[in-house]
């Protein structure tokens, strides 16, 4: 699988877990970060996750939908041969995790990184399950899951919420359906889905109530950033714990498909979350100012 796509990915520290499949790994930003004792993400603030213990993966690079504010590359897709079993996977994180470290290993002379920190980032109890792709496109994410719960690990699956069949059959510790539109027309524009998935990912979002979950919405100015109230009636009809209301982020290849002014200030972030608590009883709980997020919660 060394296409030149796969060869790009590499190079952006990608670790695949088989030769055949898209299968992948890559430490975030807030790892290496925490792991040379500075800030964690906003998750450890509002989950308590604790950012050099969590692994950034997913099972598959394949996604349904082009959206307009994702970093991937969608011109250069990685043309997947088999999928990769989850003992394969299961069995290769700590593995890769510790390889795509190395550099932060204490016997290294340039490491920012303590001997606690290095030996608990070697021993990640957290997997996000979030890197690229959409996640419920993998056949046996059910049971990827629950191999990663049984051996003791937080689990967050990301979705777009486009399979329910799918989000219905897993049972992480806290499931997220992102809802990145208030109405049919602006997700058909936002998302680009290779089908109309609307009434699926209203299904998903039917499905969150009575199970750990949030509901993310990114924020495109001049896109998406319209009709609080129509958001409001679908975080409200959904039953989540938490609503993330984030802002989107100028960065790798959106840079091609958005403007820089597409990406809003917190302020303006934070506004537009006022704006939709006034239509539901969901207000503002947390935020994180460097991260542009908002959290929601009910009172």
């Amino acid at each position: 699988m060394q296409s030149e796509a796969c060869r790009s990915l590499i190079k952006q520290g990608y670790q695949f877990f088989s030769k055949k499949s898209s299968a992948a790994l890559k430490p975030c930003m807030w790892n290496r970060r925490a792991l040379s004792g500075g800030d964690m993400c906003y998750k450890h603030q509002f989950y308590g996750i604790d950012s050099h213990r969590c692994v950034q993966m997913t099972p598959t690079l394949k996604c349904n939908q082009r959206c307009l504010f994702c970093w991937r590359s969608m011109e250069h897709e990685i043309v997947e041969e088999e999928e990769c079993p989850p003992e394969v996977i299961v069995g290769g994180i700590k593995k890769l995790q510790k390889k795509s470290l190395a550099g932060y290993n204490p016997i290294v002379e340039s490491s920012t990184a303590t001997p606690r920190m290095w030996e608990e980032a070697l021993n990640p109890n957290m997997v996000a399950i979030s890197l690229s792709g959409e996640p419920t496109c993998y056949s046996r994410l059910p049971e990827l899951i629950d191999i990663l719960n049984a051996g003791g690990n937080t689990t967050f699956l990301v979705s777009n919420g486009t399979r329910p069949w799918m989000i219905e059959k897993c049972s992480p510790y806290q499931t997220y359906i992102s809802l990145d539109a208030p109405e049919r027309e602006t997700y058909l524009k936002i998302c680009r889905p290779v089908e109309d998935y609307w009434d699926n990912i209203n299904e998903s979002l039917s499905l969150l109530g009575g199970r750990r979950s949030a509901v993310r919405t990114t924020v495109v100015l001049g896109i998406n950033d319209h009709t609080p109230e129509g958001y409001a009636k679908m975080y409200q009809d959904s039953g989540a714990d938490f609503i993330e209301v984030k802002g989107y982020m100028h960065l790798g290849f959106s840079m091609k498909r958005l403007v820089r002014d597409a990406m809003p200030e917190h302020s303006q972030v934070r506004a537009f979350a006022e704006e939709i608590a006034k239509y539901c009883d969901y207000n503002i709980h947390d935020e994180s100012p460097v991260s542009r997020v908002v959290c929601m919660t009910r009172e």
